[in-house]
């Protein structure tokens, strides 16, 4: 039996935006996947149903309907950017456990808001995101947009701020599984932060190592290699997106802003590499490595 952090077989996922383009397309991907979606919410079509492939879901006016309905205790955001501010602070008023905010092109100003709001409010709720494919425990559950078939359970866990390389990880090390996989984004304010995924795959018994996915821009990579070096004792291994990345230039993510020294991939990577965590040139080359670690377990 291997577990999962903060996405279970238990666990009872509502879409806000559930009736939009991307919430119908992705919830109907969820549950297809045998994650338990059990209701959307709409101010507009509260009462009214969905129907995903035979399923009748309900739509609720609110995250604290519905959660009074339905038990749900994760809720997954696919709402315009203009209107996510208050979709998460909703989420964060009703106390739902978990938060993934999958919409891109949100205000820096209204993440710092509702990263506020929630801490403000003691931290009842994990905000996950945003602009990330969200957070999947592969057999259990999928909350966001990554593809359920691209990987098998087992016991690594994954952190990433990119989407696509946290898909491409999946599928290199799919013989060998993972528990979870966490995509936090790549904005320059995020809720959860890698340390907070490392932090929870070290206290997971059933997360034997973990890969570590950064790119260009911040702190946030240097920060976690102090953390490993402190609290980590499962082997890691790292890949730093953005090795060719012109200096000075804005990369993808809106996080993603070298300036001078600070935030290169190679500063990053010796950072990692000092407290102990292999890093591999590419996403390939990380894989062989976490590959190596396993096979010697």
């Amino acid at each position: 039996m291997t577990m999962a952090i903060w996405l279970t077989e238990n666990s009872k996922i509502i879409v806000q935006g559930i009736t939009g383009s991307e919430g119908t397309k992705h919830g109907r991907r969820m549950l297809a996947s045998g994650a338990q979606v059990v209701g959307g919410v709409n101010a507009r079509k509260a009462g009214q149903t969905v129907e995903f492939d035979g399923a009748t879901l309900p739509v609720f006016g609110t995250v604290k309907e519905a959660m009074a309905e339905t038990g749900a205790d994760v809720s997954v955001v696919f709402v315009p950017p203009k209107f996510t501010k208050d979709a998460v602070v909703e989420a964060v008023d009703a106390e739902i456990p978990l938060c993934v905010v999958i919409t891109e092109g949100i205000p820096v100003h209204d993440t710092a808001y509702f990263w506020a709001y929630a801490e403000k409010n003691g931290n009842k709720t994990r905000i996950i995101g945003p602009n990330c494919p969200g957070i999947a425990s592969p057999g259990k559950s999928n909350a966001g947009i990554i593809p359920a078939d691209i990987t098998t359970p087992g016991r690594i866990g994954l952190v990433s701020k990119s989407g696509t390389l946290t898909y491409q990880m999946m599928y290199e090390l799919r013989d060998i599984g993972f528990s979870t996989c966490v995509g936090i984004g790549g904005d320059p304010v995020i809720g959860t932060t890698h340390i907070d995924a490392l932090q929870a795959f070290q206290d997971d018994p059933d997360t034997d190592g973990i890969v570590m996915i950064g790119e260009i821009g911040g702190d946030a990579e240097e920060r976690a290699a102090a953390y490993i070096e402190q609290h980590v004792t499962k082997p890691v291994v790292g890949y730093v997106a953005g090795f060719t990345a012109p200096e000075g230039k804005t990369m993808g993510h809106a996080g993603a802003i070298v300036s001078g020294s600070a935030g290169t991939a190679q500063a990053k990577k010796e950072a990692l590499e000092k407290v102990g965590v292999r890093v591999g040139k590419t996403p390939s080359e990380t894989a062989v490595l976490m590959r190596e670690i396993m096979k010697n377990r």
